[in-house]
């Protein structure tokens, strides 16, 4: 399966670069599988955070490159390391003995071989708890049917439906089309929404969407979409979390204005999901030079590039 880095292609924006060689395509990353934070996450939606937190793992560098994102560390400037295999089972291992809910792998889809590859091994070594693909959904279908059978929970972003918004913020003016398309791949490969004890997520699809603040008009979009599509098939999550982070991107968060405007939508389109409260501040902004990147009422740390497995 590796050898789906020699001329990649794994993600739309299809580089073919030889990342076996050391070349680096968009991500920014080579054949080595590179994580930068292993945490117990309390700061996800219920079902996936449950009581213990999710089993949130890291993946560095991403095939996006959206002006605002709040790993940024990770994401465009490297931060983290390349691990093997069998240190990647280990970090599971641990995470599912710190009683950790699942375990949620980030923005892994430039690094889907070596991750299917370790969460096999991690399988055969003893882990037992659901696998969730974190993903911006900006993937080829070929690569999702990928893991049909190792990924049980699908958490993708539907980060927008417009072209110019696409272009302007992600750098891809072809996110929408892929987007919805990989969102209907994972509700093929995932049509129920599954729930286990205290209503914790077991498989399905839970699709999110980042409201960015002075174009509601595209989250608009984005809902009618939802409830047209797959409204009663997936779950959704409303975030609106966002941070001004960055040059060229909205400077100043969600206004209450907005908020109302946001739940009288969800009232009128019948959607059934999860919405965030709305809390501004630089909570949700990680430093991954940490090594518990984000506040301690939100994560556990367990594992960091730095430092290793906690305690150890």
């Amino acid at each position: 399966m590796e050898k789906q880095y020699e001329n990649c292609r794994l993600c739309p924006r299809r580089c073919g670069v030889n990342r076996i060689h050391g070349e680096k395509g968009f991500c920014g990353e080579t054949a080595s599988l590179r994580i930068a934070s292993a945490v117990l996450h309390h700061g996800e939606e219920p079902p996936v955070a449950g009581e213990c937190g999710s089993g949130a793992i890291f993946v560095s560098g991403c095939n996006l490159s959206c002006t605002f994102c709040q790993n940024f560390q990770i994401s465009q400037q490297g931060l983290g390391r390349g691990i093997s295999i069998d240190e990647f089972t280990q970090i599971c291992l641990i995470l599912q003995e710190k009683g950790a809910e699942n375990i949620n792998i980030i923005t892994g889809t430039h690094a889907t071989p070596a991750l299917i590859h370790g969460i096999v091994a991690a399988k055969v070594g003893g882990l037992s708890l659901p696998v969730l693909w974190n993903s911006s959904s900006y993937e080829n279908e070929d690569t999702l049917a990928l893991l049909q059978d190792v990924v049980d929970v699908f958490l993708p972003d539907i980060k927008t439906l417009d072209t110019e918004i696409a272009r302007g913020f992600f750098n891809a003016p072809d996110y929408p089309e892929i987007a919805v398309q990989a969102v209907l791949a994972m509700l093929d490969m995932r049509p129920s929404y599954v729930c286990g004890d205290g209503g914790k997520v077991l498989s399905g699809v839970v699709v999110r969407h980042l409201v960015l603040p002075g174009h509601l008009d595209s989250t608009r979009t984005v809902l009618e979409w939802f409830a047209e599509n797959v409204q009663g098939r997936a779950l959704l999550s409303l975030m609106t979390q966002y941070t001004p982070i960055g040059a060229h991107t909205p400077t100043r968060y969600i206004n209450h204005a907005e908020y109302e405007t946001l739940l009288k939508w969800l009232d009128e389109l019948g959607l059934d999901g999860f919405y965030q409260e709305l809390s501004p501040g630089r909570e949700w902004v990680p430093d991954f030079s940490r090594f518990n990147p984000f506040p301690s009422k939100l994560s556990i740390p367990v594992w960091s590039f730095r430092d290793g497995i906690s305690g150890s």
